[in-house]
């Protein structure tokens, strides 16, 4: 290399992450799969940068992808062993041309909760039959998070500081706020699905995981391919004029920790310039609703989860009823803490585009957006809302079912509405973090907001402190 060349960025940093990969992730167990050609992808892509191309502002940057999105050159199983042994997917999912074309190093595969968390209603988080229990870096007996427990853990750790998860209601927002990283879940459509293995189209919604609101923005950019530029968004002096509302019934009070560390973050918005505005809380939602979304869930899974698997090649299941018996048929291994109950009541369930498929969609659909969410900002004149993300991590429990005394995902998912979740403290060592409310297409205001946010907090308090990889909190 002479004097005038630039240094290897992409191959100096994947070099430290598989470093830090070879030290850390033996105690949290992120990561599945490397990519054994991540450090040729870096020495091609830092020629490129010498010859004087660069792609894009994040070229020779290192990613990290859930085990349920396609890549053409590493195994895609969703956590099953239906899969481990299958060959990798005839070609990438978009979003991850996508992260190639922008000159991102493809470093591996993160863990996931198998199928992401839809196959029991006992599952654990943050396990699966290939790629085991991801535990989380803070304390290494909580929850990692569901369903994109890898992708947050690995953030945490330092294993990348960019890595992509999945949300169908929850799988990003509640492992960024428990492993204390950024999490940014698009409105439904903004990123393509084709490639992911899918749970329900209406609410699945790929999105960037990340140490920052600034970098979480940049990745959504590159995997929404939309043209726009969403990390230009996150710069200062944004939040003065915004109105901000706080809806304290339902999605506040289940944890103390949680709401504390939230009430210090609307204090900092407020101090920054924010409206804020209490009283602004969503009209009752009954369970009908949550009855709803999973009958939803249920019958777009048994048809998508079909169509996918069409794609796969080699001696895989095709069919929702070939992998229960696969699961039954390796029950020692797959089923060794938890069952397929959700699994099993999709077979029995309607099936997508049914009739009660359809009107469960569309009280849901109304019950979230014009007289949910929307009818909220549009009565208060709000840009945004605020609310706690989770409550700190639970205890991993592989015997009962898990805790979650509360969270604030279900009215964005069935609304398919974006959140973005960012870390605000740690509370008695675990982190909690709030969570940004918008509507549909509303993701720049909420990364304008969410990195106001950040900004205020890390010149109050700093960023989060590093894990500990505490063995008991």
């Amino acid at each position: 290399m002479t004097r005038d060349e630039p240094s290897p960025r992409a191959l100096d940093e994947v070099d430290r992450l598989l470093a830090r990969i070879e030290a850390v992730d033996p105690l949290v167990n992120a990561v599945c799969t490397l990519h054994p050609e991540a450090a040729a992808q870096a020495r091609a892509l830092d020629r490129e940068a010498a010859a004087g191309h660069v792609r894009g502002p994040l070229h020779g940057r290192a990613v990290l992808v859930k085990d349920n999105i396609d890549t053409h050159d590493l195994v895609t199983t969703a956590g099953s062993l239906a899969l481990a042994d299958a060959p990798p997917p005839v070609r990438d999912a978009t979003l991850v041309r996508r992260l190639r074309a922008a000159g991102l190093v493809v470093l591996g595969k993160t863990n996931l909760s198998e199928w992401a968390n839809i196959r029991d209603e006992s599952s654990a988080s943050g396990w699966s039959a290939y790629g085991g229990l991801t535990r989380n870096p803070h304390a290494l007996n909580r929850s990692s998070g569901g369903s994109s427990s890898g992708s947050g853990a690995a953030v945490a750790a330092g294993l990348a500081s960019l890595a992509v998860g999945t949300e169908t209601d929850g799988s990003i927002t509640c492992p960024a706020a428990f492993n204390g990283c950024v999490g940014i879940k698009p409105s439904v459509g903004t990123v393509p699905t084709d490639g992911v293995v899918p749970i329900a189209p209406s609410q699945d919604s790929p999105g960037p995981m990340a140490r920052t609101v600034r970098d979480a923005a940049a990745l959504l950019g590159v995997m929404a391919g939309d043209g726009t530029d969403y990390a230009a968004h996150a710069v200062a002096g944004r939040l003065a004029g915004r109105r901000i509302g706080v809806p304290r019934a339902t999605y506040w009070g289940y944890s103390p920790h949680a709401d504390a560390a939230a009430e210090r973050a609307v204090s900092l918005l407020a101090a920054q310039g924010a409206t804020i505005v209490d009283g602004t809380d969503l009209p009752t939602i009954d369970d009908r609703v949550w009855e709803d979304e999973l009958l939803v869930l249920l019958a777009e899974f048994r048809t998508g989860v079909a169509d996918y698997l069409a794609t796969r090649p080699g001696d895989v299941p095709r069919t929702l009823e070939e992998l229960v018996a696969f699961n039954r048929a390796h029950a020692a291994t797959e089923l060794a803490h938890f069952g397929q109950s959700l699994f099993e009541k999709a077979l029995e369930g309607p099936l997508a585009g049914s009739a009660a498929h359809l009107a469960a969609r569309e009280r849901g659909v109304a019950a979230t957006r014009d007289d949910g969410i929307d009818a909220v900002l549009r009565a208060h004149d709000l840009d945004a809302l605020v609310t706690p993300s989770y409550a700190p991590a639970h205890p991993i429990d592989l015997v009962n079912p898990e805790s979650f005394p509360g969270s604030c995902t279900g009215p964005s998912a069935v609304a398919g509405y974006p959140l973005v979740t960012v870390p605000t403290e740690l509370a008695a060592g675990l982190p909690v973090a709030v969570s940004f409310w918008g509507t549909a297409g509303a993701e720049t205001t909420l990364v304008e907001i969410a990195h106001g946010y950040e900004a205020a907090r890390d010149a109050t308090s700093g960023p989060l402190p590093e894990p500990a990889y505490a063995p008991f909190v």
